[in-house]
């Protein structure tokens, strides 16, 4: 009797054995007409019964080999042919502490310079051969090389460069087109979206990432702080600056940029500048600009303090306060006037002076934009003019010579258009400095793009032929004023 019902358990485990594969077959055909069905006998093999069935809508475990076995790799086909290589290389020169001395020339020779090389990585956005990469990455580059997924590798030119915006665009040429990556809409973007990182960290050759947007609008993170930043935990290493950040739908929506780390290494916390800037600053290269113009209402902005808040009724501090309005500028015709509060544009919300001079970079001079704005304690919807910044009367670039600490620097008279390239507040007056020679006294003591020049032993700096004629004194002595970023720096030297 014993034998008999052991042998019935082993039949009725053999059955079963041979019914479960069955079934499963069956409720993957099932889940392709009635997912619900699916779905509920799916969490009853799982064990899972009443309200705790599922974890959320559309959520439940991996069932069968297929889902389990999901993978990044067609998208990594799709668009890794497209994230290239950048080799920038330039010659630094090297100074010895006996140069100029005949004897320790003699046995120790002359200083001699020295090539100095960085890596990182570019995205191909045109199959012409339009490159996207970090303008931090070809910095002072005496020569720009790239070097494409298959092994090809190509002289490059640079077309546009702003450290401002850590963006730059290089141009390579074939008989053939290039692969492209699409710009995707990084608006788009929200917190825990899936994203891919590619590029080439530490010279080791093309690596993906893989991870997540871990936040939006992020700024002040020391880089590029004209624009706002996407924060995602792929992980981001040097040599991926300028590499790819890949959305599932294969689209770029953003380039990598920085990480924050002790180490040197990732730890999770990489930017990447948004797309919507990457693609407006591609149009403005492709356009031949000599620099990336923003469009100007002649308007300047600061932050909105709690204490600014509070004072104006609001409920937090948000948006950009109006401090300045240029007469006769679009700002002023549409009616905006200063301690005004700019809260959206054209329907998105500005939370911070930095969100406002993102958005503004992204839109197209010659359209009009509509400012939501908070006006005396009342909402208002201002259209204004996206214009191009006025180039001033008096624009000519000078050369300094002489024997002066000023010789080899490129002065001009401040305009807006001047400042906007600058990168300086567009109603800030003065003689600014252009451009500087490498290998020039200007360069030695210091001075920068964008220094101005206040006064010059004793002489007020109002134009730049006086500062063209102060350079000239046959003297050894000089003290001047320069304003930088705001502050100023006075110095007394002899030379």
């Amino acid at each position: 009797m014993r034998v008999k019902r052991l042998s019935l358990v082993l039949i009725c485990a053999l059955m079963a054995l041979a019914v479960v594969p069955a079934a499963r077959q069956a409720l993957a055909e099932d889940a392709k007409t009635d997912p619900g069905l699916s779905d509920v006998l799916t969490d009853l093999l799982h064990g899972v019964e009443g309200e705790n069935a599922t974890s959320g809508p559309d959520k439940r475990v991996p069932f069968g080999r297929e889902e389990v076995q999901l993978s990044f790799a067609p998208l990594v086909k799709q668009t890794a042919p497209a994230v290239v290589n950048v080799y920038a290389s330039q010659t630094a020169k090297v100074t010895s502490p006996f140069e100029g001395d005949p004897f320790f020339e003699e046995f120790f020779g002359r200083s001699q310079p020295r090539a100095q090389s960085s890596l990182g990585s570019g995205v191909l956005v045109d199959p012409t051969g339009v490159i996207v990469t970090n303008f931090h990455v070809i910095k002072d580059a005496d020569q720009v090389k790239v070097a494409t997924a298959d092994g090809r590798e190509f002289d490059s030119k640079v077309l546009l460069k702003d450290e401002t915006l850590d963006l730059a665009v290089l141009k390579i040429s074939s008989d053939k087109p290039f692969p492209v990556i699409a710009i995707g809409d990084s608006d788009a973007l929200e917190v825990g979206d899936l994203l891919l990182a590619i590029g080439n960290p530490f010279g080791v050759g093309q690596t993906t990432t893989s991870g997540i947007v871990s936040a939006l609008a992020r700024s002040h993170i020391g880089v590029s702080d004209s624009s706002f930043f996407i924060q995602t935990d792929a992980a981001i290493n040097p040599g991926n600056s300028g590499g790819a950040l890949i959305n599932m739908g294969g689209q770029l929506v953003g380039i990598n940029t920085a990480i924050y780390s002790r180490s040197g290494g990732s730890i999770g916390i990489g930017f990447a500048i948004p797309s919507n800037m990457v693609r407006a600053f591609a149009d403005a290269a492709k356009a031949g600009l000599e620099f990336f113009e923003r469009p100007y209402i002649g308007a300047e902005f600061e932050a909105v303090t709690p204490q600014i808040a509070e004072s104006l009724a609001m409920d937090k501090p948000a948006g950009a306060l109006v401090s300045s309005v240029e007469e006769a500028g679009p700002a002023a015709k549409a009616g905006l006037k200063p301690g005004d509060v700019v809260l959206s544009l054209n329907g998105k919300a500005v939370e911070s002076i930095e969100a406002l001079d993102y958005r503004m970079a992204t839109l197209s001079i010659g359209t009009n934009a509509s400012f939501g704005v908070l006006s005396k304690g009342q909402q208002a919807t201002m259209d204004i003019a996206l214009e191009r910044a006025p180039e001033g009367a008096r624009a000519a670039e000078v050369t300094l010579h002489g024997r002066s600490p000023f010789s080899g620097a490129k002065v001009a008279e401040l305009s807006p258009r001047l400042a906007q390239r600058l990168g300086i507040r567009t109603d800030v007056k003065g003689v600014t400095v252009v451009d500087i020679n490498r290998d020039s006294p200007a360069a030695d003591f210091g001075f920068q793009p964008g220094d101005i020049v206040r006064e010059v032993n004793g002489m007020t700096i109002d134009t730049a032929a006086t500062l063209e004629q102060v350079a000239r004194q046959d003297t050894r002595w000089w003290r001047f004023t320069v304003e930088r970023g705001g502050q100023i720096l006075r110095q007394v030297l002899r030379y």
